[in-house]
Formats: structure tokens, sequence, C-alpha cells
């Protein structure tokens, strides 16, 4: 630890204890967002241990925000060539991953992706018998790549009188299924063919033993010093306590001002409260704000609800001096691009200048056909 940082520490139960600023510029620095990582997609994608992936051009801006080089085809080649896939994980939502990392998590998550399963069926989903509904759809599948669509009205055939929404999240949830390309590609807006992900990658399943092990080491490198309940609320697992203990002898510990205790990496970089934060564009759902139970590193508490809003939605936003400082949207008319952006509060001159400037480039990157760039700030 450098000097200067320990001169700044505060120790509690011989712990040092981070300040809020401490963990935003931590996280920040981790996520690649002090400065745009000189790194290939792959390497990208596996230090994030993914990019969460509701909407298909997410994970493409959230890369390009982080990524000093970055081109939309280079991803689009990466699923075409198995390297990559899009597929149900962490918080049992669609998330881009590379081929390693699915392979190792998605055992591990099982328990999770039960739990959303009897979280939306209750009484229903824990009653189904689902090793018939599985093995039903596993046949289908091997004989090719199939839809949700078609899964359904198939199961629906086998099972009339079984409700088809629920059969299909069953199988969702007990058979790792992986989207195939176009799946994932940029601007995708179809209904994508599932494979399964171990003929797709051409490799088994990692045990569920060794993928927690990689799940927690890798959401530290990525999102660390968290607690416990941080990795439970990015995961989705539960009870994951004791699991940690048997982890501790290869981590180290921090505490927060609130006491809670922080789990990390050994010799992790802790950057330095007052390191600058530029301005950086966040897509919908991006997982800098996703992946803590206590979202006040990056989120100003006060404007919470204009971020999260109804339905599971999480809007786009833009981060000033390292915090969620507004929101923004991209609006097209025939050759005209706009950028819109809502700040939540008054910003300086010099903060819009920044904004206005990545902003065009944000514009340039998702518009590239557009002929005229605009961008507007709501308030002006």
């Amino acid at each position: 630890m450098p000097e200067s940082n320990a001169k700044r520490s505060i120790t509690n139960m011989g712990q040092r204890v981070l300040t809020p600023r401490e963990l935003n510029r931590t996280l920040l620095a981790r996520q690649m967002l002090l400065e745009r990582a000189n790194i290939s997609i792959l390497e990208a994608i596996e230090r994030l241990v993914g990019l969460q992936a509701q909407t298909p051009n997410a994970p493409y801006i959230g890369l390009w925000t982080r990524l000093a080089i970055f081109q939309r085809n280079d991803l689009v080649q990466l699923l075409e060539q198995h390297k990559v896939v899009r597929a149900t994980l962490m918080r049992s939502t669609l998330h881009l991953v590379t081929a390693k990392d699915y392979l190792l998590l998605r055992p591990a998550l099982q328990p999770a992706l039960t739990r959303a399963l009897y979280a939306f069926f209750g009484k229903a989903g824990r009653e189904i018998e689902i090793e018939p509904l599985v093995s039903a759809a596993r046949a289908y599948i091997e004989e090719k790549p199939r839809t949700f669509t078609e899964i359904r009205a198939h199961l629906t055939e086998l099972n009339p009188d079984t409700d088809p929404a629920l059969m299909a999240y069953v199988v969702r949830t007990h058979l790792p299924l992986v989207q195939i390309p176009p799946g994932g590609a940029w601007n995708f807006a179809g209904s994508p063919a599932h494979d399964l992900a171990e003929r797709w990658l051409g490799q088994p399943l990692a045990t569920p033993e060794e993928g927690f092990r990689y799940l927690v080491f890798h959401y530290l490198a990525a999102f660390g010093p968290a607690t416990v309940r941080d990795i439970q609320a990015w995961s989705g697992l539960t009870g994951l306590r004791n699991a940690l203990e048997e982890l501790r002898p290869g981590l180290c510990t921090f505490r927060d001002e609130q006491g809670n205790e922080l789990f990390d990496l050994p010799d992790m970089p802790l950057p330095s409260a007052n390191t600058t934060a530029p301005v950086r564009f966040l897509p919908e759902f991006d997982n800098l704000i996703l992946s803590h139970a206590e979202r006040g590193r990056v989120v100003v508490d006060k404007y919470r609800s204009s971020i999260f809003l109804s339905a599971g939605r999480v809007r786009a936003t833009f981060l000033v001096d390292g915090f969620t400082a507004g929101t923004w949207k991209i609006e097209r008319t025939g050759k005209n691009a706009k950028l819109l952006i809502e700040p939540f509060e008054t910003l300086s001159n010099k903060v819009c200048d920044e904004l206005v400037e990545e902003g065009k480039q944000l514009l340039r990157f998702v518009e590239d056909d557009a002929e005229k760039f605009e961008v507007q700030f709501a308030n002006k």
C-alpha cells in the first residue's frame, strides 16, 4: 500500500477502512472506466465476467466505452466463432460471456436459476416434473437448434394441459442452452435459435465446485472489494457466507465506513479517492450499477428511481466524477441522429463540453450510417 494511502486509512478490527470515493475509484478502475483499455475484446469480456445483454446493443456500447479500440464486427465474429455466447446466467438474465466463462459459471449458477423459476411460477414451478420436459427438449434440440417459440410448441403438443410458458422456463432453467448467431449480433431483433451449450462449445461444463470458486474470484477482480451480499446480488445466489469462509484463506479483507466486511483478492490496485474520473456513457442494464447490493458506489441515491424503472428496466446513464449524473437516449429521424442528455442536476460548462465531445463519438459509433449528428441537453 502506498504510504499516502496508509496515512489516510482508518482501522476497524485491524482492517483498513475504505471510503466511498475509494470504493468508487477502485470499481471504475476494474471496470476500465478510468481509462480505456488496450486489450482484446475477449480479454475485456472475461475481465468483466460478461456483460448484461437483455437488449442486443447494450454489450457493444459497454465495450465501446471501455476499450481503446472496438469494432462491432469483431464481436460478431467472436460469436460466430463460438468464442463468445449470449445466454441466461447471473440473476437469471441474459449475458454475453466468453465460452470459457459460460462453461465454468453455468453449473455454479444453477441454484440461482432454479430460485428464479420458483419466484416466477411459485407452487406450479415447484411441482412440475422437470426431467421429462428437459429430456423431450434436449432430444428436440439435438435434431437442430430451435427457437423458444418452437420449443414451446413442441412441448405443448406433448403436454397440452400444461402451461407453455412454465414448460419453456423449466427448459431454460435446467437445460444449458446458448443462443446462436445472429442471436447476440448488433441490432438483432428476431427470435434467436438455441443450441445445447456443450455441443455448440465443444466442451463439457465444469463442476459446480470449481465453477463457484471461479465465480467468486473473478467477481472480486471485476467488482471488488465487496461484501457477501454484493456477490449474492450480482450472481442471484443466496446463503454464501459459509462458502466465502472456506475461500477466506485465499482472500484479503477491508471494511467500509459502515463496518461491513469487504472481501478482495490480494495485491489488487486500490486507486486514490482523488483519482480523476472522466465522463463516460453507459448502456442500459450496465453491470457497473447492477452488481452490488449497495448501489451507492456509483448511483446517487436520490436519483435511483430515475434509473431503475418498472418492469425491471434500467436506463442508459452517464457518469460525471465517477457517479451517475443523468440518463441519455438516441433519437433517429431519417439520416439525422440526436443524442439527448438528461442531467439530474445543473452541470458546469466544462462538464457539458466533455459530455458533448464524448457524446459525439458515441453517436458516430451507434448511428454510423447517419449524416448529421447532434448532441442536445434536455434542460437547455
